[in-house]
């Protein structure tokens, strides 16, 4: 039986991408294979679960019990498909839970995900080709968007890279996005808006 090691779970709204302001538990897993240089995050410890019913049954405490439709996760890191294997999949659709995952994209994807955002990194191998959003943190330096443009996504966000040039890179990401219309927008709007 998988165990898991998870940073924190909280309920909050989406506040980037396609999902941009749905209400969501976020799953955010310890462990990542990939140090990227604007990650101010420690992934490295968290709290142990013994197994993947534990898990869901801990997601699911923190959906409001007064709308137990409509029920989404989204299980980030870190690196998610670290740990994330079918056991818990199962889990927590039998919770009643669409099931998300924002990965790197360095490790194949398991079947019986929902929605698959795949934000790619520069200099990491890319693994998985296909699902229904690329989401891109831009400019990286030595990645071309272009370059990710004939893989099979049904959307491309560009996201400005936050930090101290995030004025900067939201024009050059606002400018790309009119240059070449199959790459939309993505805003970082909980850290615009303040929302926990």
């Amino acid at each position: 039986m998988s165990s898991y090691t998870v940073k924190e779970i909280f309920y909050t709204l989406q506040g980037e991408g396609a999902h941009a302001g749905r209400a969501a538990v976020f799953c955010r897993f310890a462990g990542c294979n990939l140090a990227c240089e604007w990650c101010d995050t420690d992934f490295a410890h968290g709290s142990k679960f013994p197994g993947p019913t534990s898990l869901a049954a801990a997601i699911a405490t923190h959906w409001p019990h007064t709308e137990p439709r409509r029920r989404f996760v989204v299980l980030t890191g870190g690196e998610p498909l670290l740990q994330v294997d079918a056991a818990l999949l199962e889990a927590l659709h039998l919770y009643g839970f669409k099931v998300a995952i924002e990965t790197n994209g360095t490790r194949a994807v398991l079947p019986g995900i929902d929605w698959v955002c795949v934000s790619p990194k520069a200099g990491a191998p890319l693994v998985v080709h296909r699902g229904d959003e690329l989401k891109l943190v831009y400019p990286q330096l030595g990645v071309d968007p272009e370059s990710f443009a004939e893989l099979d996504f049904a959307r491309f966000s560009l996201q400005p890279m936050d930090g101290p040039n995030r004025y900067e890179n939201t024009t050059r990401a606002v400018a790309y996005c009119k240059d070449h219309p199959r790459w939309q927008l993505s805003l970082q709007t909980h850290k615009i808006l303040g929302i926990p």
